[in-house]
């Protein structure tokens, strides 16, 4: 693999050299004053990127994972009944941790490409007269797939049924990428991570609590420690964490709170939508289609590509690789060696989008399949070419 290369897998992400240099800093003593510095901006610039005023903030030596992990253990007690809707490999691992964690889940199975049903959801609730289902979880941005969903239309389904229950959303591969409106939806917990919109190494698991969520933790039975985000906030009311931080990553986050704010925030959504629409012109253009059902719930972070029946998608990665040293996302779950996906979120322009594009239209050629070396490549081109752009030449 070259390190010359940018990679277009959906995460971890190309990480641009400002955020690299913030990451390698020298040792700092993290109770000191200076880690204060680092820690408080942090916090504040994720709750501007969440589009919040009211949100807590804890940031975990963890990965998206871990933040899952922290929403249910703070809120949540055994038993405990929730609402998920299984469409992809990560609302299935978001599921099958409630039930490691002793939650009763209400699993609405979905097909692989579909968004969450947010009628069947408001049909649910409506159903629960006796309010027992304490959270709805949602995967704003299905990696494996390439699918996004409403998340406004479940806060609408919880409103309209006129139920308590808290809304947990997996925000990993949409947030600091696609908007994302924790105080609009009424988001209770929003998750993320530092390798994928934030364009920093593996290693942060961020989370956002809401109030609702924080008054949750008071009477929540399951067991935490290095989780506890009570013990977080005590620490971080001395500028400090309850235990060794990852001071170089916290410092990364800072920076890149900064760039993607300076940028602005609707410049960053644009970009991602402008760079993936050029995608979605390629992959029209080879006669190829994609994984999401629909335009409605096409994702502007990850394209997962269908290939014929007969055909191994993982070939295409292993072939880019080997002989490109370009890295492809694998199909995973229910369409591995059915799909291949294309990455275009982070640090990217239209330009890095098009090597990529370049690339996979040489190794499909290469195996075999029915496409026109350039065809892809062009119809990107013509779409970039024509499309308003603020500026081709910074991916943040």
């Amino acid at each position: 693999m070259s390190s010359q290369n940018p990679v277009f897998i959906p995460g971890p992400t190309n990480i641009p050299e400002s955020l690299r240099k913030a990451c390698d800093m020298p040792t700092i003593d993290h109770r000191s004053p200076l880690f204060g510095k680092i820690l408080q901006p942090a916090r504040e610039g994720v709750r501007k990127v969440l589009k919040s005023n009211v949100a807590e903030i804890f940031i975990f030596s963890a990965t998206g994972t871990g933040g899952w992990e922290a929403a249910l253990s703070n809120t949540l007690s055994s038993g405990d009944k929730v609402l998920a809707a299984q469409n992809g490999m990560f609302s299935h691992r978001w599921i099958d941790m409630c039930q490691r964690h002793w939650l009763n889940v209400d699993i609405v199975e979905t097909p692989w490409g579909r968004g969450i049903p947010a009628d069947l959801y408001e049909d649910i609730l409506r159903n629960d007269k006796t309010h027992e289902i304490k959270v709805v979880l949602a995967t704003h941005n299905e990696t494996a797939t390439g699918v996004t969903s409403d998340i406004g239309a479940i806060r609408k389904a919880l409103d309209a049924a006129n139920h308590p229950a808290m809304l947990f959303v997996d925000g990993v591969s949409s947030i600091a990428s696609m908007d994302f409106q924790f105080d609009e939806w009424g988001v209770d917990v929003a998750v993320t991570g530092s390798q994928k919109g934030f364009m920093l190494p593996s290693g942060l698991a961020i989370v956002g609590f809401s109030a609702k969520a924080m008054t949750a933790t008071k009477s929540a039975g399951l067991a935490r420690t290095f989780f506890d985000v009570n013990d977080m906030m005590n620490g971080y009311a001395k500028n400090a964490y309850p235990y060794t931080p990852a001071v170089g990553l916290l410092n990364g986050l800072s920076q890149s709170c900064t760039l993607l704010l300076e940028e602005g925030l609707e410049n960053v959504f644009a970009r991602h939508h402008r760079i993936a629409e050029g995608v979605r012109h390629a992959i029209k253009a080879w006669g190829l289609e994609l994984c999401a059902a629909n335009p409605s719930v096409y994702s502007d972070t990850v394209s997962g590509i269908r290939t014929p029946a007969d055909f191994d998608a993982t070939d295409i990665v292993t072939h880019a690789a080997e002989k490109y040293g370009v890295a492809f996302g694998i199909g995973l779950g229910e369409v591995a060696g059915k799909v291949f996906r294309i990455g275009h979120l982070g640090s990217l322009t239209d330009v890095m989008a098009l090597s990529g594009i370049a690339t996979a239209e040489m190794c499909m050629v290469d195996l075999g399949l029915n496409i026109s070396l350039g065809s892809g490549v062009a119809a990107a081109q013509k779409y970039y070419s024509g499309s308003s752009t603020a500026s081709q030449k910074d991916a943040a």
